[in-house]
């Protein structure tokens, strides 16, 4: 079965690759990296107003969506360019949301009313689910709230611990505060939290792919530049093959990708599907960055250059909202 884009969503596709390759999204990371958040807001006005964020929040509360099949399309786009803020977390606390207020149980007001500011781009929103993500929450220091799941209960808290060290500067980490406001309490959170995750796994995995394409674009153009012995290190034939590797890698994961937006789409739960494209999205681009790593030499290693930003994304994007261990077991459960 082949799973293929139609001219739509190609055409969206192409539209936000233009416009974050106009908006020099390297300079916006380094600043939202050291703490300037700027440049990287206006990112996001410009993605709102694309309609990427109104794609996971329910036309009832003035989005798109929920739209997984092009929620996959723009993350891809997302992670290509290396657009840094809690873009999933906040998709995801948009279908949390959304799952809530279809049956409110009477409380749900609050957490509706903030589905129109998300769907519009006036609210950043970061999600914790400690069962899941461990203590802390991505750029909780930033976001206009932190939605903290706890077995049964949904909290809203704006306040944070201090910013923590971590292996990619530009995915800033904080715990959390402990205090807020009960958005909702009692079995239907299960089935919310659920959602959630899925979506926050299938967008992550879409930023996988993109982040792994942009990493073998940017190798295969340097080793087409770089020469040795006067040839191109590109016509070497162990380049060829670790290129034509990560690759088939890539290409493996994107129907993988699309699959479980589909099926997502179709039933509303893809706990399989997207387990299977997260891990294998995950793992192409961890392999994307080490094949960069290696092929550009000693000059991989600089902060300076922009290659880093990807490189050191790699990693904790693979691990996010499901390990490699944790999306296998999924994969095989009954």
């Amino acid at each position: 079965m082949r799973f293929l884009l139609d001219d739509e969503q190609r055409e969206f596709a192409r539209a936000l690759d233009a416009m974050l390759t106009a908006a020099d999204t390297p300079r916006a990371a380094r600043a939202w990296a050291a703490g300037d958040h700027a440049p990287g807001l206006a990112l996001w006005s410009r993605l709102a107003e694309a309609g990427v964020f109104a794609l996971a929040v329910p036309e009832a509360h003035e989005g798109l969506g929920p739209l997984p099949v092009e929620l996959a399309v723009a993350f891809t786009e997302a992670g290509r360019h290396a657009v840094p803020g809690p873009l999933v977390e906040t998709v995801a606390a948009a279908a949390l949301l959304g799952r809530l207020t279809e049956d409110d149980g009477g409380d749900g007001q609050e957490a509706a009313a903030w589905l129109p500011r998300i769907a519009a781009g006036r609210a950043t929103v970061s999600l914790s689910v400690p069962a899941l993500t461990g203590p802390y929450a991505l750029d909780a220091d930033m976001a206009d709230a932190v939605l903290v799941v706890e077995d049964d209960t949904v909290r809203l808290t704006a306040a944070c611990g201090p910013v923590q060290p971590s292996g990619d500067p530009v995915r800033r980490l904080a715990r959390p505060g402990t205090a807020g406001t009960v958005l909702a309490r009692g079995p239907r959170v299960a089935a919310a939290r659920a959602y959630a995750t899925e979506v926050a796994a299938l967008a992550t995995a879409a930023q996988c792919l993109g982040l792994g394409r942009a990493l073998l674009d940017r190798t295969v153009a340097y080793v087409r530049r770089r020469t040795q012995f006067g040839v191109p290190v590109g016509s070497f034939q162990a380049v060829k093959h670790r290129l034509a590797d990560t690759l088939i890698a890539l290409e493996f994961a994107r129907p993988l990708l699309y699959a479980a937006a589909l099926a997502l789409a179709d039933r509303g739960t893809a706990p399989h599907e997207i387990a299977a494209a997260k891990v294998t999205a995950g793992e192409a681009a961890h392999a994307a960055a080490r094949t960069a790593l290696q092929l550009h030499g000693a000059i991989g290693y600089t902060e300076e250059l922009d290659l880093s930003l990807w490189i050191r994304k790699a990693r904790p994007l693979r691990d996010a909202w499901g390990t490699p261990a944790t999306c296998r077991a999924r994969v095989l459960a009954p």
